[in-house]
C-alpha cells in the first residue's frame, strides 16, 4: 500500500510557529529503500519558514521517519513524553521487534539535546499554547502523542502514527507495527472525542490527504496542503 510521510506547520494568528516532526534524511532513505523527496527543513523553507529560526518542534514518537530530521533545527525545543524517551533508551530496546523502527542516530540526537537543554518533557496531555494540545496515545509506541488545533473554524487533530491510514480507524484494522494493540484500538475513540463533531482527523500516512485538502498554495499542490 502506498505510503506518504508528512511534517507539519502550526502557524497561529500572532505568527507564531511550531514544527510537527522531522521526517528522515537520505541515509535513512536509502538504507530502508525510501524515497526520499524533501528533508523537514526544505519542507518548511517552501512555506517560507527557516528551520534555524524555528523555536518549537513536536515529536509524536521517535520512529526513524518522524525523528530524523532533529538537528536540522538546531535552536528548536523539542517536545516529548516521557513514556516515549524511556521506551527508546530502555530494555526494550534490547529486542528487534520493538527497535526495527527506530534509529540509534535519531535517539543519541535527541538525547544529546536533553543536555543541552533543549528538550521539555510532558506526563500525559497538555497545553502548549491557547488551541494547542497534545494528548498521550501511546499504541503505536509507548509514547506516541497526538496533536489538536482549534483553528477558531475548526479541530484538526494530527494522529500521526495512532492511525496511519484512515481505514486503520475506519476499519479497525491496526497497523502492524504496534506495542500496545489495546491502546492503539483505544486511542481511535480518543481521536474521535478530540475532533468532535465536524472536527478532522489527519492520519500519519495517507496518500488520499492530497486528495481530501486543498493545496497550500497552487505553486505547491502535491506537496503540501492547508488543513485549517
Amino acid at each position: 500500500m502506498p505510503m506518504d510521510y508528512f511534517v507539519w506547520l502550526i502557524r497561529s494568528s500572532s505568527g507564531q510557529e511550531w514544527v510537527v516532526d522531522t521526517g528522515f534524511e537520505q541515509d535513512d532513505a536509502q538504507s530502508r529503500n525510501r524515497n526520499l523527496l524533501r528533508t523537514a527543513a526544505e519542507g518548511v523553507a517552501l512555506l517560507g519558514v527557516n528551520a534555524e529560526t524555528v523555536s518549537d518542534v513536536i515529536m509524536t514518537h521517535f520512529h526513524y521517519d518522524h525523528a530524523g530530521g532533529v538537528n536540522q533545527f538546531p535552536n528548536a525545543t523539542f517536545h516529548v513524553q516521557d513514556d516515549e524517551m524511556s521506551f527508546a533508551t530502555g530494555r526494550d530496546m534490547t529486542h528487534k521487534a520493538f527497535r526495527h523502527a527506530f534509529s540509534v542516530r535519531h535517539i543519541q540526537d535527541l538525547v544529546g539535546r536533553v543536555f543541552s537543554e533543549r528538550v521539555t518533557f510532558h506526563a500525559g496531555d497538555v497545553e502548549l499554547s491557547p488551541g494547542l494540545t497534545l494528548h498521550h496515545i501511546g499504541g503505536h509506541t509507548r509514547g506516541l502523542q497526538v496533536v489538536r488545533i482549534d483553528t477558531g473554524q475548526g479541530v484538526v487533530v494530527l494522529a500521526s502514527d495512532a492511525s496511519h491510514y484512515w481505514a486503520n480507524m475506519d476499519e479497525g484494522r491496526p497497523f502492524p507495527i504496534v506495542d500496545d494493540l489495546s491502546k492503539m484500538v483505544q486511542g481511535w475513540e480518543t481521536l474521535r472525542r478530540l475532533a468532535g463533531t465536524g472536527g478532522v482527523i489527519v492520519p500519519g500516512h495517507d496518500p488520499l490527504v492530497f486528495e481530501r485538502f486543498p493545496p497550500s498554495s497552487s505553486e505547491l499542490e502535491g506537496v503540501a496542503v492547508r488543513l485549517g
